[in-house]
């Protein structure tokens, strides 16, 4: 099963290290020690975390300035559903949720299951992008 060290958890969450160590101490999700004895996180139970706490978001109203999302998202899986031929993979990038639709084959080839940390990218040929009124 994927472990993940604090500072990655941490990356994955947009938080610092220590809050990440709180949440932890708090009870939100266990780590465990690996090899090295450094504390680590249990993917699955990450995953677990971080689609609870997704859906706790609050809904942006317009707070940002200007953007431009890039094409590469990481995230951690938090559900794969497959069938004879094709499989839905959902990853959770930060407090967004992302899904795919792919063959099968490819999941079984990929290793994706909760947990599993991975790369979303996205290809789209209409994409578009909005500047609040207010700066």
């Amino acid at each position: 099963m994927t472990q993940l060290r604090i500072s990655e958890v941490a990356a994955l969450l947009q938080v610092s290290d220590d809050t990440v160590r709180r949440w932890a101490d708090a009870g939100r999700f266990a780590t465990t020690a690996d090899d090295s004895g450094r504390a680590v996180v249990d993917g699955a139970d990450l995953a677990r975390f971080m689609a609870e706490r997704a859906s706790e978001e609050p809904a942006l109203d317009s707070p940002v300035v200007s953007a431009s999302a890039r094409n590469r998202l990481v995230g951690i899986v938090t559900r794969v559903v497959r069938d004879t031929v094709m499989a839905q993979v959902e990853v959770q990038v930060g407090p967004h949720r992302v899904v795919s639709l792919m063959s099968r084959e490819a999941a079984d080839e990929l290793g994706l299951e909760p947990g599993v940390l991975a790369v979303a990218t996205v290809k789209a040929t209409n994409v578009g992008i909005e500047i609040p009124e207010h700066r």
